[in-house]
């Protein structure tokens, strides 16, 4: 498994519409285990993306897609900042196989 957690700062007060553009892209997405998106509460403009693949290829082919290249399309002038991103190796829990 291939996994991603990264946080984004939003331009100020656009935080809820990065967020939904982030989740309408994200259906369809084939070797994607999970994505959730979530919002810092310390923070009215941070977001936290953590993402569990079935490979690092999946996770690359992912940006191809037409549905994902349409949401960073969207996104990208809602995004003042990547914060931090982290690549893992998830090894299991609850809902991953």
């Amino acid at each position: 498994m291939y996994g991603l957690i990264g946080k984004i700062k939003a331009t100020p007060g656009q935080r809820d519409a990065l967020i939904a553009i982030l989740l309408d892209g994200v259906s369809g997405m084939p070797g994607c285990l999970s994505y959730v998106v979530a919002r810092a509460p310390d923070d009215a403009d941070a977001i936290w993306i953590t993402e569990v693949w079935d490979s690092a290829e999946s996770h690359k082919a992912s940006l191809q897609l037409p549905s994902v290249k349409d949401a960073i399309t969207k996104g990208r002038p809602l995004i003042a900042a990547f914060e931090s991103h982290v690549e893992t190796t998830p090894v299991g829990g609850h809902g991953l196989k």
